[in-house]
């Protein structure tokens, strides 16, 4: 169907565009559930500037990609509205703000480590910030379990992730691989909707931009060289600037592979990150990834600005010729750019072929299961937060075929920590209490506890 003259939507201007985006941003708090629904009620609901079908279009494909969803969803969206320059907004402001906070307060963090009340604050945040995770399951279980299907691909995705170790490009590539074979062999079993021919009367994007992006190859090849070298130019620079045994090579190499490996988001990411900064590269201790973790909950950006914090306290801790400080500031500022370089690239070189293929059922089923494989990693990650808040030791088990059991020691239950998550749960979905109210109690809580019951 045709738009009429009249519906046809009006230009979004630059300025305007730079307003929402930073809006955006400092409202951008709770992971990245929070973050996609606040970008939808502005988006969609508010400024109609794209329709429903078209953001979560958007939305599965940034799924599908390595790295922070909802970070590539707001580029993904101004590269819609304003080209290069419009993706290149939206994406850094959904950024900045986050990094600015995390970067003051592990400055803060290292330097007041030896006191009572910071550990007593972060021990009742790190309890909050698993009922946060838990919610989030439960926000995105809602919008996934639509059929039996996408039921059974997350509970498969969750079996394979927690009790055999499957790497996370290979849960989500057999997602996608299953979605497509679905649609196409067993349609009736995983039921999508296709792009309708027309967004329909909507405010939508600035056309003349996404018309001069069109998917073609020496398009492409200038995305890649452009955006390669980008990412590219701090990791040689360190290497020849400092060895290739510096700290600094380690954190460059090490999350621009992170970047490329590790899907479904920030808490698909978090438990490779831990487990290779805490038990491989020694960078920090497990207690320490869940003060990172509750950091980035409290300031905007995304969830996955948490590797600043990492790539902090292992520059802090290694130094080399540098002085501590001035190391972990150039450690967290290189961990931030290598982390979000490549996002700019799976954008700027994908999303014309997205939308080019926009209207194919395949596709659509794909993300579908993508979607439903994803949900599976989150909850990898909530019973993974549960058992690290929860007990003071856990380890783990081998078992035949390769499985692998994470038990903890039943006598090392904190049960202080274990009430505190409890009433965050229940303020956050019973009492929908806001979650900045919730964090800021469970600190007070923590503090409560660590200094007066303990």
């Amino acid at each position: 169907m045709n738009v009429s003259v009249e519906d046809e939507p009006a230009h979004v201007s630059y300025e305007e565009a730079l307003r929402v985006w930073l809006r955006v941003a400092l409202q951008s708090f709770g992971g990245p559930a929070a973050q996609i629904a606040v970008m939808h009620r502005v988006l969609v609901d508010e400024k109609k500037w794209v329709s429903e079908e078209r953001f979560l279009h958007a939305l599965n494909y940034c799924m599908l990609l390595p790295g922070p969803e909802a970070q590539q969803l707001a580029t993904y969206i101004g590269w819609l509205l304003h080209g290069y320059k419009g993706g290149l907004t939206a994406g850094l402001l959904f950024v900045a703000p986050g990094f600015l906070a995390i970067m003051t307060l592990s400055i803060l963090y290292v330097s007041l480590q030896d006191t009572t009340w910071l550990p007593a604050l972060l021990f009742g945040l790190k309890a909050a910030v698993l009922a946060v995770v838990l919610e989030a399951v439960q926000r995105i279980s809602r919008r996934v379990m639509r059929t039996g299907l996408t039921l059974t691909i997350s509970t498969l995705a969750f079996v394979a992730l927690f009790f055999f170790a499957v790497p996370f490009p290979a849960v989500v590539l057999s997602a996608a691989i299953a979605g497509w074979s679905i649609s196409r062999w067993l349609p009736q079993y995983l039921p999508v909707k296709a792009p309708a021919e027309s967004d329909g009367p909507v405010r939508i994007v600035d056309r003349r931009a996404a018309e001069g992006n069109a998917p073609t190859l020496a398009r492409s090849v200038r995305v890649v060289a452009v955006w390669g070298a980008v990412w590219a130019a701090p990791i040689v620079a360190v290497t020849l600037m400092f060895g290739t045994g510096s700290v600094f090579t380690t954190i460059a190499l090490f999350f621009s592979k992170a970047a490329v490996v590790t899907f479904g988001g920030a808490y698909a990411v978090l438990a490779y990150i831990a487990q290779q900064a805490v038990e491989h590269y020694g960078w920090m201790q497990p207690g320490e990834m869940l003060d990172g973790l509750g950091m980035a909950e409290t300031t905007p950006g995304p969830l996955i600005q948490v590797v600043q914090f990492v790539g902090f306290l292992a520059a802090y801790r290694n130094p080399g010729e540098l002085g501590a400080m001035t190391a972990a500031v150039a450690g967290a500022t290189l961990t931030t750019w290598v982390t979000y370089s490549p996002c700019f690239l799976w954008i700027f070189l994908g999303a014309p072929y997205v939308e080019a293929l926009r209207r194919n059922r395949d596709l659509a089923a794909s993300l579908t299961a993508i979607t439903a494989a994803v949900l599976g990693v989150i909850v990898n990650l909530a019973v993974w937060f549960a058992l690290h808040v929860l007990f003071a030791e856990v380890h783990e088990v081998a078992g035949p075929l390769g499985l692998r059991l994470t038990v903890p020691n039943v006598a090392t239950l904190d049960v202080f920590a274990l009430a505190i998550a409890v009433v965050s749960l229940l303020a956050l979905l019973r009492w929908h209490v806001g979650m900045t109210k919730t964090l800021v109690a469970a600190m007070l809580a923590g503090m409560v506890v660590e200094v007066v019951l303990r």
